[in-house]
């Protein structure tokens, strides 16, 4: 059914970095204070594919840290290629490392400690033969402000640097030239090096270079420069480009470099199989044409945020295609999913290659597991840039949407909604963004069956009901909260609930629509809401109460146009109120009972089941607590034992519980047989229609115990012992058939 399910290598290390604590002893000692995770079993190894499985893991799920990286011992653990990203570590940590013998070294976003002192972090092994090192978006500079390089010298075999985004300056530049006589590879782009010409120390060595986004101060000689780099296989001085089409925010240096200048060197570089001009000013199709022909052995041009990208040759219906040159850009779908592939760390590519993308996912009608994992990346790269966000919700919308969704695997789509509530948080009073979010969760495959944080989910949606006025989103939201709302812990409904500002939108949504006798599904979903918050909640009752929903509910049920599903929704959540004690007296208002007496004799059982509960609760705090005529309560009572004797089962499930706690104390009322009758109904239909899940529920909770003690005591009639002994009849059986 899935393209690519979970390996399960894959679900072991989840589980493992998900259950630390239980896997893992903390230590210390007042030598070593500082606390270390430790497997607690001795005979444990992993090979290095798994340790490093392990250790990229525990990094994507935040949890790698001082502590946890003690983990990786190294007679429990081998490390040869090391990745990690935006990790809270520092020199304690890193000096695991002494003890692996590492090949490739990469560890990006380290801010609490200096690339100088991360390579003191390495064994003698490791810097006499580490090949790549990549410490793009770290720091070099030192507590004394000073940006120290000379470390770099102790790698003599490094082959592969990548220095991006870093401080690394020309000083930088002309130390590892001279002292890194096995360098081939060079990545600086991004840094503050306005002049190159150290490179030419390399030019007989030096076969990949980027220079994304560098601002060259001699520009004169920079096409000669680059030309004397006559090894060069890969070569990237693409730019942000702030005057390309589309939507643009931040306006970048530019150098004056014009890549024509470049191509027009036929001759230069004859090995080169990856040049990337992205940004660059557009050029001229005979110029370009001319310098591919020439170059044989190109297989890859980066075009991305250019027109150039839209010529002919690069468009895969068109006749003259160049189909053996892979290119980046936005001019079609493969363009677009290339660009997204390489350029992931760039934003303003990201944002230009989504708002692309959207245009063509509009219209996507069978499940594209690879773009959504390529979307993905560009959203956790890029949490705080507002358009990003905004193209990746309205793409992953697009690419999970309907019929879709049921084709993905729900791993998947746990990535997408973890990544459409971390834009729900980081962007609240941003209606759009929230608009597409809702549009993603609101899913019955989402919501039903993918695992995610489902009260984060409601709470953000929650939040989302309250900050704006619109009606599509109200829809959504009060959709997706009503069935949430019953998948959360009791603890969380009234967290939920219980804030007054929550119930006051919901009941407002409510009487709106009360008011304009409009019977919609923004209306239903509402009353289910409301429902499930208040369902084993008494803070979300006592909201309720406090916010006047008693009358409004009232005034509700008397308006005759309303139909089964509204009236049933709302005696539902009546009954929750019900099953408050300490909240029953608010319900024991003449008028009220009159509307549930009259409620009783529903023609659909659905609505006299809720009638008769709310009844049976009431009745179950004794005589003396009625503050309504005793003509009336003794009709009432009557008409609870008749009603319940004439219903038959329906066909399916007519109601869900999360416990039987609230029908116990009604067995326990001895003198009104009417109120046994009514939850030994309530229990024995529940247990029959879906004994998988009550049936041990009921046992759990010690319902066997109760049910015998309604027996022992003796049961007023004959239909109450009969339900019980079928209830009994059914746990029996159940039981043995585990």
């Amino acid at each position: 059914m899935y393209d690519r399910p979970v390996s399960l290598q894959g679900c072991c290390v989840d589980y493992i970095c998900d259950n630390l604590d239980s896997l893992c002893e903390i230590q210390s000692s007042p030598e070593c204070p500082q606390p270390k995770h430790v497997l607690k079993d001795p005979d444990v190894f992993f090979h290095s594919n798994l340790s490093e499985k392990l250790l990229e893991t525990l990094n994507d799920k935040g949890k790698l840290n001082d502590s946890t990286i003690n983990i990786f011992q190294p007679n429990v653990t081998s490390l040869r290629h090391v990745s990690i990203k935006d990790a809270s570590l520092t020199t304690k940590g890193l000096r695991i490392f002494k003890s692996h013998k590492i090949s490739e070294l990469e560890i990006t976003g380290l801010k609490s400690v200096t690339v100088n002192d991360l390579i003191g972090c390495l064994g003698e092994w490791t810097l006499t033969n580490l090949r790549l090192l990549n410490v793009s978006n770290s720091t070099f500079i030192n507590s004394a402000k000073f940006c120290v390089v000379v470390s770099l010298s102790k790698l003599r075999t490094l082959h592969f640097l990548n220095v991006s985004n870093t401080e690394f300056s020309k000083h930088g530049l002309e130390i590892i030239a001279e002292d890194l006589p096995c360098l081939e590879c060079l990545d600086i782009s991004g840094t503050p090096i306005n002049d190159i010409s150290p490179l030419r120390k390399c030019k007989d060595r030096l076969k990949m270079l980027s220079m994304y986004n560098l601002v060259i101060s001699n520009t004169d000689d920079l096409v000669t420069i680059l030309c004397e780099l006559h090894k060069l296989v890969y070569l990237d001085v693409s730019v942000n480009n702030s005057n390309s089409s589309g939507p643009q925010f931040v306006n970048y240096p530019q150098t004056k470099f014009e890549i024509s200048q470049l191509l027009l060197k036929k001759d230069c570089h004859p090995g080169l199989s990856s040049l990337d001009i992205s940004g660059r000013d557009d050029v001229p199709e005979n110029v370009l044409r001319d310098y591919m022909d020439s170059h044989n052995k190109l297989s890859f041009l980066g075009l991305a945020l250019t027109h150039t990208c839209q010529y002919s040759m690069f468009l895969l219906e068109s006749p003259d295609f160049k189909q053996e040159i892979v290119v980046t850009g936005e001019a079609d779908e493969k363009q677009i999913k290339e660009s997204l592939k390489r350029y992931v760390s760039r934003y303003m590519y990201m944002q230009r290659a989504l708002y692309r993308l959207f245009s063509f996912s509009q219209h996507m009608t069978e499940p594209r597991e690879d773009i959504i994992k390529l979307v993905i990346p560009a959203m956790k790269a890029h949490p705080k840039e507002l358009n990003v966000q905004m193209a990746a919700t309205a793409c992953l919308y697009n690419l999970s949407k309907s019929e879709l969704g049921l084709k993905i695997h729900p791993a998947c789509l746990r990535d997408i909604v973890e990544l459409t509530l971390q834009a729900m948080e980081n962007y609240p009073s941003h209606q759009q963004l929230q608009k597409n979010a809702l549009l993603t969760l609101c899913s019955d495959r989402i919501l039903q069956d993918v695992t995610f944080d489902r009260f984060r989910c409601a709470k953000l949606v929650m939040d989302c009901l309250c900050t704006f006025e619109d009606q599509s989103m109200n829809r959504m939201s009060v959709a997706i909260c009503s069935i949430l709302a019953a998948k959360i812990t009791t603890e969380e409904t009234s967290r939920l609930g219980a804030k007054s500002r929550n119930m006051k939108k919901l009941l407002g949504l409510v009487k709106q629509k009360v008011e304009s006798q409009s019977i919609d599904i923004t209306l239903k979903f509402t009353l289910s809401c409301l429902w499930n918050l208040t369902d084993e909640s008494p803070p979300t009752c006592r909201v309720f109460l406090s916010e006047n929903g008693l009358e409004l509910f009232m005034s509700t049920l008397q308006v005759t146009l309303f139909t089964l599903q509204v009236e049933t929704k709302i005696l539902g959540l009546l009954n929750n109120i019900a099953e408050v004690k300490f909240l029953r007296k608010a319900l024991m208002r003449e008028d009220f009972i009159m509307i549930t007496n009259r409620l009783l004799e529903a023609e659909h059982i659905d609505v006299s089941y809720f009638a008769a509960g709310i009844v049976a609760h009431i009745a179950s705090d004794g005589e003396d607590t009625w503050s309504i005529s005793c003509t009336l309560r003794t009709e009432v009572l009557d008409k609870l034992g008749q009603v319940v004797l004439n219903w038959e089962q329906p066909k399916g499930e007519m109601v869900a519980y999360r416990s039987f706690s609230p029908f116990f104390p009604l067995l326990e009322c001895h003198d009104l047989p009417s109120v046994q009758l009514w939850a030994v109904w309530a229990i024995n239909h529940v247990c029959t229609k879906n004994e998988k899940r009550y049936c041990p529920l009921l046992q759990e909770e010690g319902g066997t115990e109760k049910l015998h003690d309604l027996l022992a005591n003796g049961s007023k009639t004959s239909k109450v012992e009969e339900i019980t002994l079928n209830i009994l009849k059914l746990l029996q059986n159940h039981a043995k058939n585990q």
